[in-house]
């Protein structure tokens, strides 16, 4: 098997199994283990995976996330209950805030159902869908486009955002631990901030499987949000720091295959 061909069925199991283990997959692939390390050396240095001893997986860390093109092809599902609950949000006419993320990706496909309406975003993948679509304002955040992402960050894009006012911004994040929402890049933290201070309200998609952990940088409180959306009720830590406090939680519900 080709190099490129292992590297890609090595991705493929880790959406199927979310971790790989090193002797399976030398096993599996019928090469030496040495050959599987350089193997998981190249896809971590893409930004595709990373390495934990005896293998590697796809789950973030507290430096790490995976690539675009792995969280795009998981849980489609989980990301489309918790998009269609974010439409219900927004009504026509409104300007729209999106950030990056596979799962804003689809949100942005889902509001194509509340036209007219703007939407500002910094994802790619949002462009490319909506971009020749009619009823729809694109305001395209310009700056420096990352893979890892699929979206621009940077300077350009705060800057952009500090001239724009939204009436909501949908902001995802893959870690929150307690009553505070992380993320790995400080990059991608700045932005999703400066995203949250023009828009009078902020909406937070974050997977269940997302709590519980936490990232090198604090993006915001859980209380920083108007509503929270997830598919299964927070965890008691969570829910406990937003007693008493105005936000409101909408659990998203999964259609069966």
């Amino acid at each position: 098997m080709k190099r490129e061909d292992r590297k890609q069925e090595i991705i493929n199991l880790l959406v199927e199994k979310r971790a790989v283990d090193l002797d399976d997959l030398a096993s599996r692939l019928a090469v030496s283990k040495m050959t599987i390390h350089r193997d998981l050396d190249e896809l971590e240095r893409a930004g595709v995976l990373r390495k934990v001893r005896g293998g590697a997986t796809i789950d973030a860390g507290t430096q790490f996330e995976s690539d675009f093109r792995i969280r795009e092809m998981q849980e489609a599902n989980v990301k489309m209950a918790i998009a269609t609950a974010a439409a219900e949000f927004v009504e026509p006419g409104m300007t729209v805030i999106i950030n990056d993320g596979s799962m804003a990706a689809i949100l942005g496909e889902v509001l194509l159902a509340k036209r007219p309406l703007t939407i500002v975003t910094n994802s790619a993948a949002i462009m490319d869908r909506t971009r020749n679509e009619s009823g729809l304002n694109l305001i395209t955040l310009g700056g420096v486009y990352s893979a890892k992402y699929n979206a621009y960050f940077g300077m350009i894009t705060d800057n952009a955002l500090s001239q724009l006012s939204a009436d909501i911004a949908f902001i995802s994040a893959p870690a929150a631990s307690g009553g505070v929402a992380y993320h790995m890049d400080e990059h991608v933290v700045r932005t999703k901030q400066a995203m949250m201070k023009a828009s009078r309200q902020n909406c937070l998609l974050i997977n269940s499987r997302r709590f519980g952990h936490s990232a090198l940088h604090r993006l915001a409180s859980l209380s920083d949000f108007d509503a929270i959306i997830s598919d299964s009720p927070l965890p008691s830590e969570s829910a406990d720091s937003l007693k008493n406090k105005p936000t409101i939680v909408k659990i998203a519900t999964i259609e069966e295959k």
